[in-house]
């Protein structure tokens, strides 16, 4: 047989995989390229990974007439550089499915072994592929995200979605698209979103109704009342309240866990920020100013004489309100609504959640889980940009340029 052939059909190998690994130290991926430079050979795939300093790297290169002579070498070289490798011969390219191809977020904390089993097996009875993966973050919650190929995205979310409810952990699917690495518009609820917490129960605690305020909003969020309906009479249970108490609540309010990192961050990558919200412009058009939003819609209370009315001005920024908000804003930034991702928590949200390209459920009431594109249940707000591709190293890294210090996580 011919030195050359290799199979039934005595065909020489078109292509040959090279798989290194061992310790990771500097050297071992330009040692081996070194090599397969001197073969003259094309590379047609390259990736590397170093896992608790253990090296794992891939080369996929065309393969020379002389393809065991190169075999030979690359042995020589792994072992000067106290490298395993594998040579395997192959007919053609590692292509990608072009059909179906999607982004898949798992979230957890932690995320167990058993729970990654269940949905890399659900992916692989829905008939997809899992191309790639790559870890967004290990601390304070562990995101691993799957490049999958093979399966429509509507499909996959809906298997997944099943199995994320079971195993308790977050599951986001995307379409794999260019809109990802665009500048988008963030649309964010406030209340329980933004800020922990509802504005109105705050200000109701200087009224002494706060229970039956939080009694009200609790059935409104979970879409068993008129949001208008129940606003205005929440509203006229603080008639009475000395102005002075929207200080005391604006000094009182606590942000979500990462929301200033959040923003931060993608503000640095050029995003624009909204705010929509049921609450009121005493309170949001501050919390705008202080995070840097680009604009800012909620309801506005009446104060005559120092003291609060009970009434609302104008019309009431409601379910729909929300969503024609949002649509006004997107056209102010000059960007579609598929460039726009929406954040909220209760069934107020729902068509600004569903207006938007990408509506995620922040925390949220059932109902909203349910209609959302996908659900973000920890609580860290900055873990929606996990969704967006952007690693947590990516993160700490630009604020250590700015000599913003991030604690390390536990060892």
């Amino acid at each position: 047989m011919n030195e050359t052939a290799v199979n039934a059909a005595g065909d020489p190998p078109k292509t040959l995989l090279i798989t290194l690994t061992g310790k990771d130290r500097p050297g071992v991926t330009s040692g081996i390229l070194r090599t397969l430079a001197g073969a003259g050979v094309e590379v047609i795939d390259l990736e590397q990974i170093v896992l608790r300093r253990r090296l794992i790297l891939g080369v996929l290169v065309t393969a020379p007439r002389d393809w065991r002579k190169l075999r030979e070498k690359i042995h020589k070289t792994a072992e000067d550089l106290g490298m395993s490798v594998e040579v395997d011969r192959g007919s053609g390219d590692n292509k990608r499915r072009r059909q179906g191809r999607s982004h898949v977020t798992v979230i957890g904390a932690p995320l167990k072994a058993s729970v990654l089993a269940a949905i890399t097996g659900r992916i692989a009875d829905s008939g997809g592929n899992i191309d790639r993966i790559d870890r967004m973050a290990r601390y304070p919650v562990t995101a691993i995200e799957l490049h999958v190929s093979g399966v429509e995205t509507d499909t996959l979310r809906t298997g997944l979605a099943i199995e994320a409810s079971r195993q308790g952990i977050d599951v986001a699917v995307q379409p794999e698209s260019l809109l990802r690495r665009g500048m988008r518009l963030i649309v964010m609820d406030v209340d329980s979103t933004l800020v922990q917490g509802e504005v109105i129960e705050m200000l109701a605690a200087h009224a002494g109704c706060e229970p039956e305020v939080a009694r009200i909003t609790e059935e409104a969020m979970r879409g068993e009342l008129d949001f208008e309906a129940s606003l205005r009479r929440r509203v006229a249970l603080l008639e009475g309240i000395e102005a002075e108490a929207f200080d005391k609540v604006y000094d009182s309010i606590v942000f979500a866990p990462g929301a200033r990192t959040m923003i931060r961050t993608l503000k640095r990558l050029g995003y624009r920020f909204a705010m929509v919200s049921g609450g009121f412009t005493q309170i949001t058009d501050r919390i705008a100013e202080d995070l840097g939003f680009d604009f800012a819609r909620a309801n506005e209370l009446e104060v005559v004489d120092g003291k609060l009315t009970g009434r609302i001005v104008g019309e009431v920024v409601d379910r729909a309100g929300k969503a024609d908000a949002l649509r006004w804003f997107a056209e102010q930034v000059g960007v579609t609504e598929k460039s726009v991702i929406a954040i909220g928590d209760g069934a107020n949200d729902l068509d600004m959640l569903n207006a938007a390209g990408l509506g995620i459920a922040y925390n949220a009431k059932p109902v909203v889980q349910e209609a959302a594109d996908t659900a973000v249940n920890v609580p860290y707000l900055d873990t929606i940009m996990y969704l967006l591709g952007i690693s947590r190293e990516e993160i700490e890294a630009a604020d250590e340029a700015e000599g913003i210090v991030t604690p390390a996580p536990p060892v």
